[in-house]
Parts: structure tokens; sequence; C-alpha cells
């Protein structure tokens, strides 16, 4: 998947956030809904791991880092919005 082009198809909102609506590769079982900010989607395409953006803290977070139920992405998809 092509990191910079992806990143200019995907629509940020006003605060340069986009919902990350999270499931299961192998069951499709819903296991969240987080923001990011292209940072967060960007660290996500190239490490194959979760990244998330704390709208409470105002930072970025690896999914798992504290509890230690790190997210491996298989695949990245946009919806028909972007």
């Amino acid at each position: 998947m092509d990191t910079e082009k992806l990143l200019q198809d995907v629509k940020f909102d006003d605060r340069g956030l986009i919902a990350a609506v999270v499931q299961d590769a192998q069951t499709d079982e819903l296991l969240m809904v987080a923001w990011m900010n292209a940072e967060a989607l960007r660290r996500t395409l190239e490490e194959h791991r979760a990244w998330y953006w704390s709208r409470s803290r105002q930072k970025l977070w690896l999914k798992g880092e504290s509890s230690g139920h790190i997210q491996k992405v298989v695949e990245v998809r946009l919806d028909c919005d972007g």
C-alpha cells in the first residue's frame, strides 16, 4: 500500500482527525472505534501496529503500550467518503 497516496485520499475533519473502526481480521468482530490524525495513520501503515490520537491527552498512543494488547494491522481500508 502506498502510504503517501492513502494519506492524500483521506478526508480528515476540521480537527485533523478521522474515525478508525477496528475489526478482528479473522472474525470481523468490532473491537473498537478510535481517532487517528495523519501521524497516527502514517505510523500505523508503516509499522503495521495500530497508533491512535488521544483527544483527552492530546497525544499519540500505541495500542497496547501499557496493557500489552498490541493490535497488529493486517489491512487498512477507506470507506466511500474517504
